[in-house]
């Protein structure tokens, strides 16, 4: 299966170096017991830093078609975003609900506004994303936050195609993932980590607004 991966953006070197010496400050305090499976997710195929095509999404003004196309990806984005607020919470059952109601509006997604290539894309993105949403159902908080990670990368690389009509807040996570790092996108510019929930609430730093 085709994997498509997603983009970060460039960071500053001085906010990377903020960023991790806070999250590493408060990890001293606190165990990450989300380590012991991020090999596995690692093997996902979605690396940072590739495929530069899908970042800088910059909407400006949308005709009626752009908004068309944003629409579709809306009841997507909007589980998406419950999930994330779901792990935020370290409420599993939240999580579990919402990775099943994503898996939905995965399944009910309409490419038919798409392009042909636009399309071949869009559906790598989905079937990957809707395997990670069905397993965020199954899954102990700890899996949930994994698969979490590679389906936030799905979610970013479908807007990219698909663009929004919401405002949009790209973050990033520099400590998860045995440091490797792992991003989110949120509703508003306050960081809330999905990934560490209540151990590292603060623990990120802003990337990008997608508008």
């Amino acid at each position: 299966m085709k994997k498509v991966r997603a983009t970060t953006g460039i960071l500053a070197i001085a906010m990377i170096t903020f960023t991790a010496t806070s999250c590493k400050d408060n990890k001293k305090e606190h165990d990450n017991t989300d380590g012991h499976h991020s090999q596995q997710m690692e093997e996902s195929g979605h690396m940072e830093g590739e495929n530069e095509g899908h970042s800088g999404m910059d909407h400006g003004d949308m005709d009626s078609m752009d908004k068309e196309k944003a629409m579709v990806s809306s009841p997507i984005i909007g589980h998406y975003i419950k999930l994330k607020n779901a792990l935020v919470a370290d409420s599993k059952e939240g999580a579990a609900e919402e990775g099943e109601n994503l898996l939905s509006a995965l399944n009910d997604f309409d490419q038919g506004k798409f392009t042909g290539e636009q399309q071949k894309e869009l559906r790598d993105i989905i079937e990957d994303a809707s395997e990670h949403a069905e397993h965020i159902a199954k899954s102990p908080l700890g899996h949930q936050r994994e698969h979490f990670d590679v389906l936030s990368k799905d979610v970013i690389d479908l807007i990219a195609i698909t663009g929004t009509d919401k405002t949009l807040y790209q973050d990033f996570c520099p400590m998860y993932n045995n440091n490797k790092g792992a991003q989110w996108l949120s509703e508003n510019k306050e960081i809330k980590n999905p990934y560490y929930g209540s151990k590292m609430l603060s623990c990120g730093s802003l990337e990008k607004q997608i508008n």
